[in-house]
């Protein structure tokens, strides 16, 4: 749990991240871990999220809408069959937002750890 309280919501909860950039996506696995959430991934491409998914046990989900060029809605469908909340990262705001997913919860880019940790919070109360 973090000093704030606000991470209580993670411990025990297995996260994926989808994430292309590297120092981004060590930032949010080390505010994950913070929280006591257990970061699968990260994964920088759709096949590799897709075979973490195939894999492994996931609680919830972050997904960079963008890695570098590829679009993550493969990701992002196989999370909804499977009924797996998640929510996208992008920098573009809602406009960024694949069709068929304006509802998803949003984490603009750039973020602050809070931000972060609301969404994931949200995202996890279902």
């Amino acid at each position: 749990m973090t000093q704030d309280g606000t991470g209580a919501g993670f411990a025990g909860k297995r996260i994926l991240v989808v994430e292309d950039e590297m120092i981004v996506a060590m930032l949010i696995e080390d505010i994950l871990m913070d929280g006591g959430a257990t970061v699968v991934g990260p994964a920088a491409r759709v096949n590799k999220a897709l075979d973490l998914l195939g894999t492994e046990t996931v609680d919830a989900a972050l997904l960079d809408v963008n890695l570098a060029g590829e679009n993550t809605v493969p990701v992002a469908e196989e999370l909804r069959r499977r009924g797996i909340p998640f929510a996208f990262a992008t920098g573009y705001g809602a406009a960024g937002l694949p069709d068929g997913f304006t509802g998803q919860p949003l984490l603009q880019k750039p973020f602050q750890e809070r931000d972060l940790q609301e969404v994931i919070s949200r995202v996890l109360a279902g």
